[in-house]
């Protein structure tokens, strides 16, 4: 039986251990190398995931990769910063893998490459979106007070209030993806902050 292309590789470029304990520098560099580049490519796997929003209703009145670029035109005709417009534009991304905690994939993705008010926004902005329709559901619409002490919860009102609640409209004219791409592959060129940093420093 023939191995999968991607496993197709010779011993002599893949690490010789069983296990990890067992593992030389010389195993590492190896694997170093490798990380290098696949870490180059996040931005791609990131643009097509989201790309999986597109045609995904659920009932709203646009569907979901629509209203990702809607929130991230209006943040960005509002003078939002990159790191600002890409979390604006990717805050949403984790519908798929995430039915039940779609902030927090979405922010643990944005997480290396983005301030701790932006990260914030984007990891609580689930709660802050709820005072718009939680109480159509039988649920708390203030749920977002118990985040009233954080010093980023005016930024996070601010963010479901100006962009995030307000981009479902049918008729607005939102900036393609390929727009976005550019700042996308800009904000995720290099961590800012990851226990991983130094292992895709050259």
């Amino acid at each position: 039986m023939n191995k999968p292309e991607n496993l197709a590789h010779s011993l002599a470029e893949r690490a010789k251990f069983r296990e990890m304990k067992e593992g030389t520098k010389e195993d590492w560099a190896i694997i170093g190398a490798e990380y290098r580049e696949f870490a180059k490519d996040l931005p791609d796997r990131v643009l097509e995931h989201l790309k999986l929003l597109d045609g995904d209703f659920g009932g709203f009145p646009v569907d979901r990769l629509e209203h990702s670029l809607q929130t991230a035109t209006r943040a960005h005709r509002d003078g939002r910063g990159e790191q600002y417009v890409v979390m604006a534009l990717l805050h949403d991304i984790g519908d798929t893998l995430g039915s039940y905690n779609h902030p927090e994939v979405a922010a643990a993705i944005i997480k290396p490459f983005v301030t701790e008010e932006i990260h914030w926004i984007c990891q609580n902005h689930g709660a802050f979106q709820g005072y718009y329709y939680f109480h159509h559901l039988g649920m708390d619409r203030d749920l977002r007070e118990k985040f009233r002490d954080s010093p980023h919860f005016e930024a996070c009102a601010e963010f479901c209030e100006k962009y995030d609640q307000a981009a479902f409209d049918p008729d607005y004219e939102s900036e393609s993806l390929e727009f976005f791409e550019p700042m996308v592959r800009r904000v995720m060129e290099k961590p800012l902050a990851s226990m991983y940093k130094t292992a895709v420093e050259d």
